[in-house]
């Protein structure tokens, strides 16, 4: 079936949502996520970043949607016209979400771990106001451990369901979750437990924000200072493809490989993660291509011609004047 998004045409399986098809358009209209995740079941629908503006419902009933939708949960319809970036409604509507979510989220990037991989912060820097409108105290939790290499920092915590979601889906049995309800809702592990399996680290992973961090890396370095590089072992538990994070000759923490859209590839064990960080104890493929917008990517290039193509199809696109030339 036919769908058009920014005035982009085209055609999907049946069954697909409008998340599914932007991203098979490309990064310029998919809208951003913070709450779904394509490899974890009923993921979406929560955090409200992803609202599209559905200006024609389908073919047969033409008629516009009378609000924004969660595009990460709305199935396309043959016919269906949608405006993301196009539509001013959504991207004013998305800047109230973005303010929301940071309503009780410190702004402390400048400490905080996930600064240079925080999706919150991409999040706020597009679409975000300048200050917020809240006149009162944001809420406040101690940091506290919920096992024996992962940390809890409450504080920055979005409600994502992520985490519930891993535990759900990868792991014996789910021991956390959301606690209370309404402004005092908060993920934590129940009475007298912690979060012990396996697969317990993807959690990390998959946090979107500083909520959960890896206790061995917590404030050993910036992610911009290290090197990421792919690699891979024999594993019993996993796949055991992983990115190692280099500073130097050692290796200071250990990944799962995230795709374009920052989702882990293929979840990886607490062996792969906590236990392996000798490079002997790994094949090296190579360095890991990262993305020219990102902060990461800072002294990586690994192809400057390539570097150089990219910027100057920037350039050309802006409408920027050759250097040799003059007006």
């Amino acid at each position: 079936m036919k769908v058009t998004i920014d005035g982009i045409e085209i055609d999907v399986p049946k069954g697909t949502t409008i998340l599914q098809a932007a991203r098979m358009i490309g990064h310029e209209v998919a809208p951003p996520t913070m709450c779904y995740y394509s490899k974890l079941k009923t993921s979406g629908g929560y955090c409200r970043t992803c609202l599209v503006k559905v200006t024609q419902g389908s073919a047969a009933n033409p008629n516009p949607m009378p609000k924004p939708v969660a595009s990460c949960r709305t199935e396309v319809m043959e016919g269906m016209v949608v405006q993301n970036v196009t539509s001013p409604d959504i991207l004013e509507a998305r800047k109230g979400v973005v303010e929301f979510l940071l309503l009780n989220h410190p702004l402390d990037c400048p400490v905080c771990d996930q600064a240079g991989e925080c999706d919150l912060q991409d999040l706020s820097y597009g679409h975000g106001t300048e200050k917020s409108r809240l006149e009162f105290k944001k809420r406040e939790y101690e940091v506290i451990d919920i096992g024996n290499k992962i940390k809890l920092h409450m504080n920055r915590c979005i409600h994502c369901y992520r985490c519930v979601k891993v535990a759900e889906q990868l792991t014996d049995g789910r021991v956390h979750g959301m606690m209370h309800r309404g402004d005092a809702s908060e993920i934590t592990t129940y009475i007298e437990n912690v979060i012990e399996n396996d697969f317990s680290g993807n959690v990390i992973d998959v946090c979107p924000v500083g909520a959960l961090t890896d206790k061995t890396f917590r404030f050993k370095q910036r992610v911009w200072f290290t090197k990421p590089v792919d690699a891979h072992r024999d594993c019993k538990k996993c796949k055991g493809n992983v990115r190692l994070w280099y500073k130097g000759e050692d290796i200071l923490r250990v990944t799962g490989r995230k795709d374009e859209w920052g989702e882990v590839e293929d979840f990886i064990c607490n062996e792969c993660r906590f236990d392996k960080k000798k490079t002997s104890d790994w094949v090296i493929e190579g360095p890991t291509k990262v993305n020219r917008h990102s902060v990461i990517s800072q002294n990586h290039y690994t192809h400057l011609n390539e570097l150089k193509v990219q910027i100057m199809k920037q350039q050309k696109a802006l409408g920027f004047m050759k250097i040799d030339k003059r007006p």
